[in-house]
């Protein structure tokens, strides 16, 4: 079952530019433009693009922050705009540079006031809070005020208010931006747990590939305000030709590069002593076994396909050519 869908959802924007030196003139621009997209309940979706790429339009449109221009959207089989006082109460939302909580007061007084604000029965907000308490470790800041936390300790917070009230989707923007790695791991953990249980719908944009890598099998490109990849991970490596990598480490270098079957060397480092190949169409055994006949090896690693590298790559390509097809 759906829990989102989306149909040509579409979004443009009038705004002023110079036309000459006292006079501007108006430009439509369009930062979403129809974007078709099927969450099903319990997935979680991985949707990036670069800067102005429109992510943040689209969860606006979502949540019922902005009204489309053109196209339908259904969460949870609700329009977001005119039934936005009833999605409130089924979905969260977590806007990595805006707070739901009351920055001079202690963050246990802020989840308080969320229960009357959503009007959760005690007994289901107290099992909640005791279980983001215990995953995310909210002990030992729960009395402090929200403006003396740190930005991992409030994102944390942060990410506990949205729940609170049992929402089906929880839509994040950015949540890793500006954290320390121990506070990544944190919310990462947290969220994995979240995916592992099933009964919430995850919608997460990030600029952070590691976070989409650790939590979310799909993956959804957008670029220009269009879809431009829509599948898994491994998806995308195979449409642009990422490869795993095999670094054997020699005793001596040899007077050429080794031709194997199906391994190219992708290249040659440590004054020949590093040789680093691709793996086309031969397996890490075959590379040894290659290698094994010709030099004294040191060392032998794998190294996986970098998915910031690969995504760089799907941008710089939707600059020079037409969009592709998506999923293709």
């Amino acid at each position: 079952m759906n829990v989102i869908e989306t149909d040509g959802l579409r979004k443009e924007f009038t705004v002023r530019v110079r036309a000459g030196a006292l006079r501007r003139e108006r430009r439509t621009v369009t930062a979403v433009d129809g974007v078709d997209l099927r969450v099903e309940r319990g997935e979680m979706l991985g949707y990036i693009g670069p800067n102005g790429a429109g992510k943040s339009t689209t969860l606006k449109m979502l949540t019922g922050v902005l009204m489309p221009s053109a196209g339908h959207a259904r969460v949870c089989g609700l329009r977001p705009v005119a039934d936005r006082t009833r999605l409130a109460l089924r979905i969260g939302v977590v806007f990595g540079q805006r707070s739901q909580l009351w920055w001079d007061l202690p963050l246990r007084d802020s989840f308080d006031l969320l229960r009357h604000v959503y009007r959760v029965p005690a007994a289901a907000h107290a099992a909640r809070l005791a279980r983001c308490r215990d995953l995310l470790d909210l002990d030992a800041f729960l009395d402090t005020p929200v403006r003396q936390l740190s930005l991992g300790q409030r994102m944390r917070g942060e990410l506990t208010a949205a729940l609170l009230h049992g929402p089906e989707v929880l839509f994040l923007d950015e949540p890793t931006i500006g954290l320390d790695v121990v506070s990544k791991q944190a919310v990462r953990g947290f969220l994995a747990e979240l995916g592992r249980a099933g009964d919430i719908t995850l919608v997460l944009t990030t600029h952070d590939l590691a976070d989409i890598e650790r939590l979310c099998r799909r993956l959804v490109v957008i670029d220009h305000g269009r879809v431009v990849h829509d599948g898994s991970i491994a998806e995308l490596h195979r449409r642009y030709g990422s490869r795993r990598m095999v670094v054997a480490e020699l005793d001596a270098a040899l007077p050429e590069p080794p031709a194997l079957p199906g391994a190219p060397v992708h290249r040659v480092e440590a004054d020949g002593r590093r040789l680093v190949f691709a793996l086309e169409a031969a397996s890490v055994a075959e590379v040894v076994a290659g290698l094994a006949g010709l030099a004294t090896l040191r060392d032998i690693s794998i190294v996986e396909p970098d998915i910031e590298e690969v995504v760089a790559r799907l941008y710089r390509s939707e600059r020079k050519g037409p969009l592709l097809t998506p999923g293709v």
